[in-house]
């Protein structure tokens, strides 16, 4: 199997040559798949797309549908953009079996606070286990001395783990070859240059998107995870931290990794980004099937989509 460096224009070209187009049938059967939104924003059309493919794995394998928020970042959760994701799954009719149906629900069920101490036990094993190290270093110092790559500067310096305006890096000098399981086999990858030494707990003191996901997966016992091209490298660099936290139940997870939809730029939909929300979709008068058909047409597939599962089965059928 040849190795995927970090460029995602790479990544979709290999996929697209040997894996989507060499697929091999399969009647896997699953437990568990998650919709894992961040609400930092309204959601956009890549995430119902994200969305409509998890829940078609889910209704072709036997799996049942989890709903995961995953709430972490606290400056730009509110809860008008929680209150979204379930208007826009009622919306689109997209279905889940488990997890939260409202906000007060979330709160006080399913917010990953109830979680904490699971993400704190990982980061003390870790640190017993000398994984980790200390980092000061700023964003746009790294973008002043190395282009925004981190090449693990401070690992040498051995500073405190309790030292002001601090995050904790995981040593990934000796990370080698990950072995990722897919709809398709196995796929064999290094760790991508801009996953090296990734931060795992923030300088906010805060657990990291990288550890938290490992961990909440493994707690929910999720055994397919759905996500867009561009977290490939999340994938590899988890596979490494669960291997790490000695979580040998994570390399049965199997992956999918969907096509991203772009704007007109030819960047990715994203929050951040201003790109058109389903709230001001739904706000100008377009219907389920209309949103359907958008991203139908955005993916170049037949416009006669018009609801979740066609739209997961022509993704599935073109990108198995």
């Amino acid at each position: 199997m040849r190795l995927l460096d970090k460029n995602l224009n790479e990544f979709t070209d290999f996929c697209e040559q040997y894996i989507y187009k060499n697929a091999v049938n399969t009647t896997a059967v699953f437990n568990k798949v998650r919709l894992a939104p961040t609400p930092s924003g309204y959601l956009h059309l890549g995430n119902v797309l994200s969305f409509a493919v998890s829940a078609t794995l889910a209704n072709n394998t036997g799996a049942s549908t989890l709903l995961r928020i995953d709430d972490l970042d606290k400056e730009r959760i509110t809860d008008r953009y929680i209150q979204d994701v379930f208007d826009t799954l009622n919306f689109l009719e997209i279905p889940w079996h488990e997890g939260p149906r409202s906000v007060a629900e979330f709160k006080a069920i399913y917010s990953q606070n109830h979680r904490l101490p699971l993400y704190s036990e990982a980061l003390r094993q870790l640190r017993s286990g000398d994984a980790l190290f200390a980092c000061t270093c700023s964003r746009s110092q790294l973008a002043a001395v190395s282009g925004g790559l981190y090449t693990g500067a401070c690992s040498l310096l051995q500073l405190p783990y309790d030292a002001t305006d601090t995050s904790w890096r995981l040593h990934t000098e000796n990370a080698g070859l990950q072995a990722i399981r897919t709809l398709n086999g196995q796929t064999i990858d290094k760790l991508p240059e801009e996953m090296h030494y990734f931060v795992i707990r923030k300088k906010d003191k805060i657990p990291a998107y990288q550890l938290a996901s490992v961990i909440d997966d493994l707690h929910y016992g999720v055994d397919l995870v759905v996500r867009g091209l561009d977290l490939w490298p999340s994938t590899v660099a988890q596979h490494y931290l669960a291997k790490r936290l000695n979580a040998q139940r994570f390399s049965n997870i199997t992956f999918y990794h969907h096509p991203l939809l772009l704007n007109t730029n030819g960047a990715k939909l994203s929050k951040s980004a201003g790109d058109t929300s389903l709230q001001q979709l739904r706000k100008s008068g377009k219907k389920t099937a209309d949103i359907f058909r958008s991203i139908a047409c955005m993916l170049k597939l037949d416009d006669n989509i018009t609801d979740w599962l066609k739209l997961g089965k022509a993704v599935l059928n073109i990108y198995p």
